[in-house]
């Protein structure tokens, strides 16, 4: 990649229930991300955090959209338009976003910026879960499990004008090891043209064969493409220090295959996000350190 990369934190965990993955971007950090990215031969600056508001000053039904629910809905809205603001900008000096979360709620920010030059986007979202809730599906009134569903414009975000995302479309959506969906957003993806693979179809299909297609839809007819990287993604024992953990994903090979795949695309690459890294949850730093790993593979870092 011969773009520099601009780091961009997010301390946010207003759209979580629990508390810790706001300071993810500093684990991650302190985890070695720049070393990384050095060592891939990768230029970056650090452009600081964005500013998040403390929840226990907040009531977090205040301001909510009606009907349904979402937590800390005004606050997450504020605290995406400054994201997307500076994605944007970041674009716009010709550089590359790299967000560091924080809960995935930050997504409906890096997504709108992102998309802000009208270019057709692609998104490949590694996940355990669907993030395809609404106020109205939603079992908990967490946004981070509305995330995408709002970059569709479902929800509430798709009335606020910088929230509005038409150039990604759900045909170039792509969702890769999902292995924990509610019921109402099961139903949404499976009404949507966004493609979906689970953990067992990586089973059947191995890791780089899933990849491979996924980014085969996201890249079909667009300018570029948006990576998602949520680290529960992972299985547990490879990273324990996440928001939301589920037994049965990925291994720690599989992950870093997945985004060598990712580096054959860096001239389709616009923008990566890393998210739900809880260091409260975490052994000794382990789930920020593979974070960083993770990141230089997908910037094209080798063993050889």
């Amino acid at each position: 990649m011969n773009r520099q990369v601009r780091v961009l934190g997010v301390p946010m965990d207003l759209g979580a229930d629990r508390r810790g993955v706001d300071m993810g971007p500093s684990a991650i950090r302190y985890g070695g991300l720049a070393g990384q990215l050095e060592s891939a031969g990768i230029d970056c600056v650090d452009g600081g955090d964005i500013h998040v508001p403390r929840p226990e000053e907040r009531d977090p039904d205040a301001g909510g959209p009606t009907p349904g629910r979402a937590k800390f809905f005004r606050e997450t809205t504020e605290v995406c338009e400054d994201v997307a603001t500076a994605v944007d900008a970041t674009l716009g000096d010709g550089g590359f976003p790299l967000v560091l979360g924080g809960d995935h709620s930050i997504a409906v920010g890096t997504l709108s910026g992102a998309a802000r030059d009208d270019e057709d986007l692609g998104v490949v979202w590694f996940d355990a879960h669907g993030d395809f809730n609404t106020p109205e599906t939603t079992p908990s009134g967490n946004i981070h499990g509305m995330s995408l569903a709002a970059v569709l414009g479902l929800g509430p975000f798709a009335d606020h004008e910088w929230a509005h995302t038409p150039a990604v479309s759900e045909e170039n959506v792509v969702l890769v090891g999902l292995r924990d969906v509610d019921e109402g957003e099961r139903r949404l993806i499976g009404e949507s043209d966004a493609t979906a693979f689970t953990m067992s179809d990586i089973d059947a299909r191995s890791a780089p064969e899933v990849v491979a297609e996924a980014l085969e839809i996201a890249t079909d007819g667009t300018d570029g493409i948006h990576v998602s990287l949520d680290m529960d993604w992972l299985d547990p024992t490879e990273a324990p220090g996440v928001g939301t953990p589920v037994r049965g994903g990925v291994s720690y090979r599989e992950a870093h295959i997945a985004m060598e795949y990712v580096a054959e695309h860096h001239d389709r690459l616009r923008s990566m996000e890393v998210v739900e890294v809880n260091p409260i949850l975490d052994q000794h730093n382990k789930t920020a350190e593979l974070a960083c790993e993770l990141v230089a593979s997908a910037f094209g870092k080798r063993v050889l």
